[in-house]
């Protein structure tokens, strides 16, 4: 599946979560989840090459976790996401095959996240990553074939807009984890 994605970080939390209460909304309970990043062993930024990541996620401390696979990859020049995802019944298999297919493991990204779907095609993730100060807003539409990227990316923005928010990032968590200095950049203003 295509997807868009942004970032922003969360200045004031429970201002943000007002404004979601006012309107009728709000973000579920969260749960945890851990997640593998595997790059391929000639992995250079900005080349759009596929990335292999293992998650583990715990919804109830009385369940067992489970465990997915999922094929991540960015292409720069349209701003898409191409994302597969599939369950996994054992994990240190799954390790395994990834390894063996010349894999290399490039960071482990441990979060707190609290969804709320807004429409059947947009979801928004609110994060709280171990080791990144603050709390994160992340927006995801599903890609329709009709629909430019342009005119996605300009909702998306109004949508960061109407919560309160004034900038976004590009970067991956597993970059500001890796000791990269979070870089937001300022909302384009509407025409």
């Amino acid at each position: 599946m295509k997807k868009v994605v942004l970032k922003s970080q969360v200045p004031d939390l429970a201002k943000l979560e007002k404004k979601m209460s006012n309107i009728g909304m709000a973000f579920s309970p969260a749960v945890w989840q851990s997640e593998r990043i595997f790059w391929p062993s000639d992995f250079r930024p900005g080349m759009n090459q596929p990335r292999l990541v293992l998650r583990t996620e715990v919804a109830q401390t009385d369940q067992p976790a489970t465990y997915y696979l999922y094929l991540k990859r960015h292409i720069e020049d349209s701003g898409l996401d191409f994302v597969h995802m599939t369950t996994v019944g054992d994990y240190a298999e799954a390790i395994e095959i990834v390894k063996q297919m010349g894999y290399r493991e490039a960071a482990d990204v441990s979060r707190q996240r609290r969804t709320l779907q807004l429409d059947g095609h947009t979801v928004l993730y609110l994060d709280t990553v171990e080791g990144i100060d603050g709390v994160f807003l992340k927006l995801e539409v599903e890609m329709l074939e009709e629909a430019p990227v342009d005119a996605v990316r300009a909702t998306l923005f109004e949508t960061l807009s109407l919560l309160g928010l004034e900038t976004f990032m590009m970067q991956t968590y597993a970059e500001l984890l890796a000791g990269n200095t979070l870089q937001p950049y300022y909302l384009p203003k509407p025409v």
